[in-house]
Formats: structure tokens, sequence, C-alpha cells
């Protein structure tokens, strides 16, 4: 086809969760209230690993680094989401569109490399206790976290590199609350099925990679604290339980939508809204909620606060 021909897209239709406003309410004030918590939560563990001298420990900076990743990639599309709710016509400029592309797979690559930063730092915690201290240097903590998000800048540009290359000439309707590669590809005037296998099979690989390096590290981590005590095998447990839930929260969806895709509308969705809503609001729970220093943290904050609250009214 002469690319002559071909009118140029500006934006797209998102068909969004639903079609039917009277089943958009209720969606709207769950989503909106979900998503307040994700930004909270997550805000509020970075605050008590900032300003807590109890938590300036590498496990932590590397949460509170987690924390800021779930917190934006949650941003990328849950306001765009929430506020087409109330909207008739949702459309997104195809500039929004290509943003939405980048930042997803950027922010999204970026954690799946952190996840494997932090259990590598279980790893040296667990297996290598005496030198944990040394490994682990605030240097060495500021050169992973820049990989992560180096190796997730990359990524993203590997994606957007043949994207914005395509042509989009005439259907403009994504059947998706936001803007995922395989159906924006699917938009595109050439026949894009090649193409399609080979953008996941990029994120697959990336995804797989992480998931395998996670694996060998936590067998490490489990044939150690089998030749450990009862109590330092419970310990160590108990450390790792709450890495291995978040891992599995989050690779989970991504090894069904990039590497053994089921290319079903409902699930697509569904598994698009736990990626991107539910994964990062459970994070901040799963670590306060089973970790005693954050626990402790926070009731010296609460303490702080209000003693403050108290000196400022006397």
């Amino acid at each position: 086809m002469n690319k002559r021909n071909l009118s140029v897209v500006s934006e797209f239709m998102l068909l969004g969760l639903c079609q039917s406003w009277n089943k958009e309410v209720l969606p709207l004030l769950i989503f909106f209230m979900l998503y307040l918590i994700i930004v909270s939560g997550n805000i509020v563990i970075m605050i008590l690993i900032i300003t807590d001298p109890h938590l300036h420990s590498p496990m932590y900076f590397l949460l509170a680094n987690l924390s800021f990743v779930d917190m934006w990639l949650s941003s990328v599309t849950t306001p765009k989401m929430i506020t087409d709710f109330v909207r008739e016509n949702k459309t997104i400029s195809f500039g929004g569109c290509m943003c939405q592309i980048l930042f997803v797979h950027f922010v999204g690559g970026g954690e799946m490399v952190l996840l494997v930063v932090m259990a590598y730092d279980r790893y040296v915690a667990i297996c290598k206790p005496l030198h944990y201290s040394t490994i682990m240097n605030l240097q060495k903590c500021n050169g992973l976290v820049v990989t992560s998000w180096t190796i997730g800048f990359v990524h993203a540009m590997s994606q957007m590199a043949v994207i914005v290359q395509l042509p989009f000439c005439g259907p403009r309707e994504i059947d998706s609350f936001f803007c995922g590669i395989p159906l924006v590809i699917k938009l595109a005037c050439i026949d894009s099925y090649n193409l399609g296998i080979l953008m996941n099979a990029d994120s697959g690989v990336l995804a797989m990679t992480c998931f395998v390096l996670l694996l060998i590290s936590y067998t490490y981590i489990l044939l150690t604290v089998r030749q450990s005590s009862k109590a330092g095998t419970s310990r160590a447990l108990s450390t790792c339980t709450a890495h291995i839930t978040v891992v599995v929260l989050f690779f989970g969806p991504c090894i069904f939508i990039y590497v053994w895709p089921l290319s079903i509308t409902c699930v697509d969705k569904f598994l698009a809204v736990f990626y991107s809503v539910i994964t990062p609001l459970l994070n901040p729970a799963i670590y306060t909620l089973r970790n005693k220093e954050i626990k402790n943290a926070l009731k010296r904050f609460r303490s702080y606060y209000l003693h403050s609250k108290r000196n400022t009214n006397a």
C-alpha cells in the first residue's frame, strides 16, 4: 500500500473495561479509592524509610525504590482509566498513546530488574552474612538501582523504535483501558502477525530472564537455610516470603501477557488491571503487614507526629 494514501491517525479510541455507563459508576469509585491507597501507601513507605535511621539499610533502600516504581507504574495508566469512566468519548492522542507504551515498558522493565536486585540482596544477606555490609554497600546499591532503570529504558526504547515507525491508516479502536503494544500493533496498516510475535518475544525474554534469575537466587537461599538451625530457617523464610509473594504477583500477569498470551479479551483486561492496579496496591500491604521493622517505624513516626502536634498546640 502506498504510504501517500494513508491518512494519519491523530488519536485512538479506548473502549475501556465496559461499555455501559450504568456499569461504570461503581468501578469509578472503586478504582479511584484504590489509586489513592496505592499512592498514599507507597509514599508512606518511602517517607518512613527516608526519615527513620533504623531503616537505613540496603534492603529498605531497595524497598523504597520498589515503592517509587510501583507508584509510577500505576500512575501511567490508572488516572486515564478513572477519568474515562466519566467520559462518553474515551479517546487518547497518538502522542499520549506512545507515551503510555514508553513508560509502561520503562517502569515495568525497571521493576523486573529491581526485583532481581532485591533477591540478590536477600541472597547475600542469608548466604554470605559476614560479607553483607561489604558487598551491599551504598555505592553498590546505587549502581544496581541505576542499572535497573537503564535496562528498563533500553527495553522501552527498543519497543518504541519499532512502534513509532508503523503506519496507522484506519482502525483506531483499542479494546482496553490503555495502549498495550499487542493491541496497538493490530491497528497498523501492515501484516502485523510476525511483528506482534517479535515484540512479545522482546518483553518475554526480559521477563523470563529475570524470572529465572529470581528462581536461582531463591533456590540458593532455600538450600542454604536447610543447613541452618530451625530458628535461622524460620527467620530467613519469613524474610523471603514477602519477596516471593511480590515476585509471583508481578510476574504472573507478565508471563500470560507476553510469554503465553491467551488472546481472550476479558482475561487480557483482567491481567492488565492486576498488573497496573492490584500489584502496586498489594506490594506496600505485603511488606508492611509482614515486616516488624516497618510496623515499628510507623509507630515511631506516629508518636513523633502526635508529640510535635501537642507541642505546637501547647
